[in-house]
């Protein structure tokens, strides 16, 4: 059972799957499964709340499948419980990014003097670039 704020998501909806690591571990590297594939299926868990699910659905992120499955691949560590404490932790920090709703942007409009100053800066490289024509040396 994984505990994030308010949500709750029971082990049946992770999917851990065990393989062989391309990190540090030596010989162990070879001969065993330290690596863990943490999949959670946002789009079809029950235990997450429809505001959150839309929001992690919504974020570019190239871990989330088209499905809308949620893969995490740990392998930073040389023993297969600290990999799978890693990925639990980084689904954790996933789901929670997605339940703070963002804030909504306030449109604001530029100041006069702020106008004015981009105006300015914008005849100063325009100067600069008619400096360095070529046919102006002649």
């Amino acid at each position: 059972m994984l505990r994030i704020g308010p949500i709750t998501i029971p082990d049946a909806e992770l999917a851990e799957r065990f393989v062989r690591s391309a990190g540090p571990g030596g010989q162990n590297v070879n001969k065993l499964s330290t690596a863990v594939e943490l999949r959670f299926d946002i789009a079809g868990s029950p235990s997450l709340p429809e505001d959150v699910r839309a929001r992690l659905l919504a974020r570019r992120d190239r871990r989330v499948t088209v499905e809308g499955v949620l893969v995490i691949q740990a392998q930073r560590f040389r023993t297969q419980e600290r990999n799978r404490e890693d990925a639990r932790a980084r689904l954790a920090a996933f789901v929670e990014a997605g339940l703070q709703a963002p804030k909504p942007r306030i449109a604001t409009r530029p100041t006069r003097a702020a106008k004015q100053r981009r105006l300015e800066h914008k005849r100063q490289r325009a100067t600069i670039k008619r400096g360095r024509n070529p046919r102006d040396w002649e």
